[in-house]
């Protein structure tokens, strides 16, 4: 039986860590002579290629040398906190791979705190070192100061470097010395990280993640932390209430390369699949039915924010999606919370309204945009921030933010955070342009993004994590500008809106099919505004002077689903479906809404 080495890979979103595992792939041959493969392998998820972000964690496994390598891939941002949290659970070592010039990120803080709590020994990667600008030994000090920062072991503080480019392929121990292959990180990797340990004993696997077949339902997916377990063997699946199930497993999977490869036997240390297990829940422990012994559960960060999804009810219901029905919504959102651990659903006192938790802007909107790609129809409402009672004094969730920004706009983006009670902590430059640190209440970030890159030209880069729980900070302005309600169902004409165009800006443009209370444009003034946009030109055979000149028109305003739901206020909805994105108002009759409002 060969030496198992278990190694998680934390990184800040686009930092170059799936590259990376690409690389190594490659350098073990895992793929046959002749065969080819796209870049980015181990994201495979539409919505992960578009983003160039990891939202669901993977295995992969590696032979170098004649040890096995067990590499598990981690989402990089904390709204995905539930994903990294169990995940880290699998392995002996982490891989800590940082950018060259951008250094240790907020994200990165985060995953990396919870390797460090865990006791996992980490190999620091300084990625991208073929830039312009770069700073390897500066981001060197960054990361070690970063670990002194979260309390790290003296073990943990003595970590090897090994710089590189993921990109070209190549690692090395000295930066200005490029070699051609990986091979020195894997050579690393054996020699650091401690050999998973062999247990003899009764069997403990915990399950940490899951992965669905049509053919045999759902599969169980964990590490083998002692004993062995076998083809056709009866176990004992400890549940969260304490009971244990007596079950059979039909089929055992190790992982191999990309693919799984069915065994006879699995031995301590390495990770698994468990095909036959019914009922079975994440943080359950497969052990001996007659002596039980379970692991100690995982425990999940808090939702910080929640928002009210419903059944889509607008004049166009049921037009562009196949599941549209509560039971569909419903039946959906039960089976996301199986495998998505930070999310909680709640039902509300009507049939066709829950009430949805999760970690964060990201996180909601990942799981609205893979239902509406799945064919799914809904509504949702403005974002909430959960408050809580600690000590008898109202709290609400604190963010750390990171921005960079170029020097000439670094003063508009302070006074933007400023103003929504944000409180600035650290302002350095770094090269031409200027790193900016804030704390800002969760709320604060809503709605924020669209400001900040209209202030500063498209160049701000900004990156937030959940830090803590604090005292409410008071009030925080929100949207000044009002919105332009359309009055008629029917398309719009080019002739009504050039007629409109001083009383805002737009979201649709001529030609465009649209329904009463339909938000279709933000007013230039506080206050709503119901318009005709449906109106065409009268047509008489007489011709006045002027009237006849070309029209116009400013070109509509595009919003990405994060954009649009930062964007409506407490009375309006977002209508999600499968080809479009609308924005309008929960009553949509103009005397309803007056009424309401009283």
């Amino acid at each position: 039986m060969s030496e198992i080495r278990n190694v998680a890979i934390i990184a800040h979103v686009d930092h170059g860590k799936t590259t990376l595992v690409d690389k190594i792939i490659y350098a073990c041959q895992e793929f046959r002579e002749g065969t080819e493969s796209d870049e980015l392998i181990l994201d495979n998820n539409d919505l992960e290629r578009e983003r160039g972000i990891t939202i669901l964690s993977k295995n992969v496994s590696v032979t170098y040398n004649g040890v096995k390598i067990n590499i598990i891939d981690t989402p990089g941002h904390s709204d995905f906190g539930g994903e990294v949290e169990r995940v880290l659970k699998m392995a002996d070592g982490v891989l800590l791979l940082v950018d060259a010039f951008e250094g240790p990120m907020p994200q990165t803080r985060f995953v990396l705190g919870k390797a460090l709590d865990l006791g996992l020994k980490p190999i620091v990667v300084v990625n991208k070192v073929d830039k312009e600008n770069c700073r390897p030994d500066e981001v060197h000090e960054q990361v070690f100061d970063l670990m002194f920062n979260l309390d790290a072991t003296e073990d943990q503080l003595d970590f090897q470097t090994i710089y590189g480019s993921s990109k070209n392929g190549w690692m090395s121990t000295d930066w200005k010395e490029p070699t051609d292959n990986v091979l020195p990180l894997l050579d690393e990797i054996i020699k650091t990280i401690p050999a998973a340990p062999v247990k003899e004993g009764v069997p403990k696997l915990q399950i940490v993640s899951l992965d669905y077949s049509s053919f045999v339902g759902r599969i169980a997916i964990g590490r083998l932390y002692q004993g062995t377990l076998k083809e056709g063997m009866q176990i004992g699946l400890c549940k969260k209430d304490g009971s244990v199930k007596k079950m059979r497993i039909k089929e055992l999977h190790t992982f191999e390369g990309l693919a799984r490869k069915r065994v006879e036997e699995v031995h301590s240390g390495d990770l698994c699949a468990i095909i036959g297990l019914d009922g079975f829940d994440i943080g359950d422990t497969v052990t001996d039915p007659e002596n039980p012994e379970p692991l100690p559960r995982i425990s999940i960060d808090e939702p910080t924010m929640s928002m009210l999804f419903t059944i889509n009810n607008s004049p166009f219901f049921g037009k562009e999606g196949k599941f549209v029905t509560s039971r569909h919504l419903r039946d959906r959102l039960m089976k996301e919370t199986e495998k998505n651990l930070a999310l909680r659903v709640e039902s509300t006192d009507s049939e066709d309204k829950f009430l949805v938790y999760g970690r964060g802007i990201l996180h909601l909107s990942v799981l609205i945009e893979t239902m509406r790609r799945e064919g799914y129809e809904l509504q949702v409402g403005q974002p909430q921030v959960l408050y809580k009672e600690i000590d008898g004094v109202r709290c609400e969730p604190i963010e750390h933010m990171v921005i960079d920004v170029p020097d000439d706009v670094s003063g508009k983006a302070i006074e933007l955070v400023t103003q929504r009670k944000g409180e600035l902590l650290v302002m350095e430059p770094r090269g031409d342009v200027q790193h900016l640190e804030f704390e800002i209440p969760a709320r604060g970030i809503i709605g924020l993004r669209n400001n900040m890159m209209t202030a500063t030209a498209g160049e701000a880069v900004m990156n937030h994590r959940y830090k803590e729980y604090a005292p409410f900070k008071g009030h925080i302005p929100e949207r000044n500008k009002g919105s332009l309600i359309s009055m008629e169902e029917g398309a719009s004409t080019a002739f009504a809106i050039n007629r409109l165009q001083d009383r805002g800006v737009f979201f649709v443009e001529p030609g465009d099919v649209i329904y009463k209370g339909q938000v279709i444009g933000q007013h230039s003034r506080d206050n709503d505004l119901d318009v005709n946009i449906n109106k065409g030109k009268q047509l008489t055979n007489m011709r006045k002077s002027g009237s006849d000149d070309a029209v116009r028109i400013a070109p509509k305003i595009n919003f990405s689903l994060e954009e649009a739901m930062e964007f409506i206020q407490k009375d309006e909805y977002l209508e999600v479906t499968p080809k479009s994105i609308r924005m309008r108002k929960i009553y949509l009759d103009e005397n309803e809404r007056k009424r309401m409002s009283k």
